[in-house]
């Protein structure tokens, strides 16, 4: 069981949520998780689930404490860490984890993670060759 579930399973306890709810929540995430690399916005994610964008927003952020957008941008970002290690160039991360644009995705990345992808990529490949 991963985290995420452990908490819903609390919070669930906590509140007597209503169990369609978490599971629109958690199929949202599982969404997220699995097609991160596509545009996905808001708007669709309600419409897959069949409910209002703001009631499954509001839900969202009650179990995960993110927005599915920041969740969405966690995402990606822990993706493009991974391909980054594995040596695939910065422009193919970007593009391959569904950013449009290679200056807000290393924008970002240097947000989240404190260095730029470049920078980020050369430490991983120079720690690889010293193990």
């Amino acid at each position: 069981m991963t985290f995420y579930e452990t908490e819903i399973k609390r919070i669930r306890n906590i509140c007597y949520s209503n169990n369609k709810q978490i599971e629109t929540v958690i199929a949202t995430r599982n969404y997220i998780d699995n097609n991160f690399e596509t545009e996905i916005n808001l708007d669709f994610l309600s419409l897959i689930h069949f409910t209002s964008k703001y009631h499954l927003l509001r839900l969202f952020k009650k179990y995960y404490g993110l927005t599915p957008r920041q969740y969405l941008m966690d995402k990606r970002i822990e993706k493009s860490k991974e391909l980054l290690k594995e040596g695939m160039t910065v422009t193919q991360t970007c593009f391959s984890v569904g950013f449009e644009s290679l200056g807000s995705f290393s924008t970002l990345f240097k947000t989240k993670t404190g260095k730029s992808p470049t920078k980020f990529q050369k430490e991983q490949l120079s720690r690889s060759q010293l193990s």
